[in-house]
């Protein structure tokens, strides 16, 4: 009989400890590599339901929809924001979708027509609508020009009865990228509309995602209403603006709507949202809070001083308007409202009188000024009566329901006024001194005052 060979094992490999230290080594090198990469920072998103697995829409190679995303500020991947169970959300939202007494009162809109889509109103008539404790009094919100869609898609958003996602891409500024997370039973009963203008729709035909043969646009999720913009305004982020904030006169019998820009993919269920933020907490609006400015002024010179706004000097008049008529920077006078900066990216309502009301009075500061939103926000939130309910959320909330994606480095028209873009009318560039020398801003000296001393107590 021949010996028989047994096998011995390396020297290297008989320790334990040695075997132990590998073995955490690899895994630890896995997860620092996960960790860089990943968009989302967390290893672990989960949802506390079964969410659809399969893909909404197969993109072409070319289109390059997951690239470029943006890091987070979370430093740990433990969950800001509690979900309820997804069945009990859905019924709890469809019961209350079909109350309609949940959405009064409601007020009447001025009809008319104007030169300008929003009536172009002086700041003494934009403040008289402000106070509206009396019903009777018709306020301005929009449409004193057609706004120019399709047909069939404005039947299509007259017959959204329920919930409605809201996105827009003009200028082919962004991708347009499918929600992610979505419950078994929300692609039949939610909403979910893109609104893009001609130079966007060729951006879509050159990467075939859809076909030149059809007026009726789809991808995945999104419904895709065409605007012609050119009969709205110049700048293509004022046009986005019209279904940003007048998305209750754009959906008449929407009862809840969230807003998404398209630089973000949604990733938990929009019921979901609506029942955390809005629901549980009752409340009329939810957005989120600024990562770092808290004053509406540190968002002024901010957009001064990186040109997301050009026109520096229409910025300057609209602080001094501002400051003039009762804007004061952030204290604990304002509480509840934490904040008097938001970051406007995701934007859930509730359709009624509060949030209407605001959408509105924002809307036609934006449309007398420019279509930074921020700068208004504080100043018509703290006029505003009735009272907002608004929860302004932690940005860690955002960075849990949302990926954040650069804006398109290539465009296949123009743009008009916003950061990295061609400026329909430059001025000269910001500095610091442009919005605190006394000689362009003397009606907000103290504002400012207030607000360094506050800050210099902090």
């Amino acid at each position: 009989m021949g010996k028989t060979t047994s096998f011995k094992t390396p020297p290297l490999f008989e320790s334990k400890l040695l075997c132990t230290s590998l073995l955490y080594l690899f895994t630890t090198l896995f997860l620092a590599l996960y960790n860089t990469l990943s968009p989302t920072r967390c290893l672990f998103r989960s949802s506390p339901f079964d969410p659809l697995q399969t893909p909404l829409f197969l993109y072409p190679p070319s289109y390059g929809v997951h690239k470029h995303a943006l890091t987070t500020h979370r430093s740990s991947c433990s969950s800001p924001l509690f979900f309820s169970d997804y069945l009990d959300v859905f019924k709890d939202i469809e019961e209350l979708c079909k109350n309609s007494s949940a959405f009064t009162p409601v007020f009447r809109h001025m009809e008319g027509n104007a030169h300008s889509f929003g009536g172009n109103f002086n700041t003494k008539e934009r403040i008289s609508f402000f106070d509206h404790r009396n019903d009777n009094v018709d306020v301005p919100c929009g449409f004193f020009k057609k706004f120019p869609i399709s047909n069939p898609d404005r039947i299509a958003m007259e017959n959204c009865k329920g919930v409605v996602v809201v996105s827009a891409i003009f200028n082919n500024h962004d991708k347009i990228r499918q929600p992610r997370g979505l419950g078994s039973k929300t692609l039949d009963t939610v909403c979910f509309f893109m609104f893009v203008d001609d130079t966007t729709l060729k951006g879509f035909h050159y990467h075939q995602l859809v076909s030149r043969k059809f007026q009726e646009y789809k991808i995945g999720a999104w419904r895709i209403v065409k605007v012609l913009s050119n009969y709205l305004y110049e700048n293509p982020a004022m046009n986005g603006v019209i279904p940003k904030y007048l998305v209750h006169r754009l959906f008449p019998n929407s009862k809840f709507s969230v807003w998404i820009d398209a630089k973000l993919q949604l990733t938990v269920d929009p019921l979901l949202l609506i029942h955390a933020l809005l629901v549980t907490e009752n409340m009329d609006m939810a957005i989120s809070r600024h990562p770092e400015f808290i004053h509406t002024m540190e968002e002024a010179m901010a957009t001064a001083r990186w040109r997301k706004w050009w026109d520096v000097e229409s910025l300057q008049a609209q602080m001094e308007t501002y400051c003039e008529n009762g804007l004061q920077p952030w204290s604990s006078d304002k509480l509840p409202y934490p904040s008097d900066v938001p970051d406007s990216s995701l934007i859930v309502r509730k359709h009624g009188l509060g949030s209407n009301l605001f959408s509105c009075l924002l809307f036609n500061e934006l449309e007398a000024f420019n279509p930074r939103d921020q700068l208004a926000f504080a100043y018509v939130r703290d006029n505003m009566s009735p009272k907002l309910k608004l929860n302004m959320f932690d940005v860690e909330v955002l960075e849990q329901v949302a990926v954040e994606y650069r804006h398109n480095l290539k465009s296949f028209g123009t743009s008009f006024g916003e950061e990295g873009s061609k400026p329909f009318k430059r001025t000269k560039r910001a500095t610091h001194a442009l919005l605190i020398n006394t000689t362009c801003c003397s009606k907000c000296q103290n504002y400012l005052h207030e607000m360094w001393d506050e800050e210099s107590h902090e």
